[in-house]
């Protein structure tokens, strides 16, 4: 009986195989336009996995989420220009240290707060950050700042899905498959009790925020670099993370995969919308429907399905199993 498990996980296994071969022969399968869809659809796929390792596995709400993003953006942008004219490259672990440290002054305090309070102070957060950048002479101000243009959709593509896979294979290790997952999962659950058992819980608070806040640093390093022009609104906008929030709920709060499914479904519809009606305002109505229909729906998003049924064969097999060894 021991080998059903992992029997049951070749499916899984075979399919993820595949998507990976897919996504890594993509530049060869499509034009340069579908090229840029596929890699913002990875870099939403990423970001929701960020906002999830927060929002989801802990369970605090994090409005403010775009606040790292921007954080990184414009690390980079600033770093690539003169005086410093930095490599790309070179600018990452920069844009990396800088949001930890942001990370920390800000979730030190904010994170003693739960629910509504920790919401609204993280937003807070972020729209202070906008009225810095838009102030502020060294950040362009309003007019924002340009990036050393490099094109090469390849590169970039590779970029967000080296790291949006990477993204993922971290959210695994530590959340799913670690003592560190389990006593950020302890905490969502009943922080009170998890406590009581002795996990430092503040620490883990902090640890998993700083982490969902340097990887969505790294995405907005590579997205400036990309779009080689950055201003306050395009990476600090509340927008974006009210994108991230509605990819995770659709996907499935909390799961691993729920994230890439929303944040890849939505993305592409945002892409449709503008192929079609040349504009996107119809996509913010679209975000609200999605709302509604989640809550109403599935509650526990599109993985949650997944999930529920395999847990429903899991209830079977134990029950033939059980009742076998009532007849023997």
């Amino acid at each position: 009986m021991a080998a059903q498990p992992m029997k049951s996980r070749w499916p899984g296994l075979l399919l993820l195989a595949v998507i990976l071969v897919v996504l890594a022969l993509m530049p060869l399968l499509v034009n340069n336009y579908w090229l840029r869809v596929a890699t913002g659809a990875l870099m939403w796929a990423g970001l929701a996995c960020s906002w999830n390792m927060l929002g989801g596995y802990a369970g605090y709400i994090n409005f403010g989420h775009s606040a790292f993003f921007g954080l990184g953006a414009y690390v980079t942008a600033f770093l690539m220009n003169d005086p410093f004219g930095l490599p790309f490259l070179a600018t990452i672990p920069a844009g990396m240290m800088v949001t930890a440290v942001f990370a920390v002054i800000i979730g030190a305090p904010t994170l003693r707060l739960r629910g509504a309070y920790f919401a609204i102070a993280t937003w807070a957060f972020a729209e202070v950050l906008i009225q810095f950048a838009s102030a502020m002479d060294f950040t362009g101000g309003i007019g924002g700042i340009g990036l050393p243009p490099y094109l090469n959709e390849r590169f970039f593509y590779y970029a967000m899905f080296g790291t949006a896979a990477l993204t993922y294979l971290v959210a695994w290790a530590l959340f799913e498959r670690s003592r560190f997952g389990l006593k950020v999962k302890a905490l969502r659950d009943h922080e009170p009790a998890a406590e009581a058992m002795g996990i430092n819980t503040a620490l883990v608070k902090l640890q998993t925020f700083v982490l969902s806040a340097v990887t969505a640093s790294v995405f907005g390093a590579i997205f400036a670099y990309w779009v080689t022009f950055i201003n306050p609104k395009s990476v600090f906008g509340g927008d974006i993370t009210d994108q991230m929030v509605v990819m995770v709920l659709l996907g499935g709060l909390g799961t691993l995969w729920g994230p890439a499914i929303g944040g890849v479904t939505l993305f592409v519809v945002n892409r449709l919308i503008w192929m079609h009606w040349g504009d996107t305002a119809f996509y913010i109505a679209i975000l609200g429907a999605a709302i509604v229909l989640v809550v109403l729906f599935l509650p526990n998003g599109i993985a949650g399905l997944f999930v529920r049924r395999k847990a429903n064969a899991l209830e079977k097999v134990a029950e033939k199993l059980i009742g076998g060894g009532g007849e023997r």
